[in-house]
């Protein structure tokens, strides 16, 4: 396979968060300031960037190929980062790039693929960066989609089996859909991630919540800690479920 094409068919197998009290974000924060980062000293972080690229997502997809430089700048300010794109498309396509470490080649991979019509296949996304993991460590998972149309169960289940190998999900919404924002939720408090929605097109609100779980990625809890202080909002809405 090129190096540069996203062509690896991945294995086939088959209520609102409270708000902290600022009196409970200071003393969390003062905590984490300590903690060691996500990835390994010496070593970049890893973070897989999965994409539900069916029919629907064309605006959104789109506006992603743009903003996935605002992930690799932030993580850069930190120690770098490689990230791995994920996507699924069709009727029983799911496919996983070569790690790549540069913003360029992330975005080229993106603009080769067109979004088609088809069925959300979470449970792959999530199959794959499990095993991914197993082999090499993984600091984050991020998934931006707006549909759930798989047995809750069984995603959760899977996204579970992240939390366990400490593998956070970012899953990040787009849109108001009530059946995937009580999955999503869901799958982010079992691999004990963060969920965050966006407005569709608001190019701004995904870009702040990329750089965020990136940020997490590449230096864990005291970069993301580092850039809330700088009053990301995308930081602010993750560290409030981080707890």
């Amino acid at each position: 396979m090129s190096k540069d094409r996203p062509d690896k068919s991945v294995t086939r197998t088959d209520a609102a968060q409270p708000v902290a009290s600022r009196a409970e974000i200071d003393a969390f924060l003062s905590k984490v300031r300590e903690m060691a980062p996500a990835a390994t000293a010496g070593q970049r972080g890893r973070l897989a960037f999965a994409l539900d690229a069916t029919m629907s997502r064309q605006p959104t997809w789109d506006a992603a190929c743009q903003l996935q430089a605002q992930m690799f700048e932030e993580a850069a300010k930190i120690g770098g980062l490689d990230v791995q794109l994920v996507y699924f498309r069709g009727l029983n396509e799911c496919r996983a790039s070569d790690w790549v470490a540069q913003p360029q080649r992330l975005g080229a991979l993106m603009e080769k693929i067109d979004c088609r019509g088809g069925h959300t296949q979470i449970g792959r996304v999530l199959k794959h960066v499990r095993k991914a993991s197993e082999a090499r460590k993984i600091q984050a998972l991020v998934y931006v989609g707006d549909a759930m149309e798989e047995p809750i169960d069984d995603v959760c289940a899977a996204a579970g089996e992240l939390g366990l190998l400490g593998v956070p999900a970012f899953m990040f919404q787009e849109g108001m859909d009530p059946i995937a924002e009580n999955a999503f939720r869901e799958m982010a408090r079992l691999s004990r991630g963060a969920y965050a929605r966006f407005t569709p097109g608001a190019a701004q609100e995904l870009g702040e919540l990329l750089r965020a779980a990136a940020a997490y990625a590449a230096g864990g809890m005291k970069a993301l800690t580092d850039l809330s202080a700088r009053r990301s909002g995308g930081a602010q809405k993750l560290l409030r479920q981080m707890t």
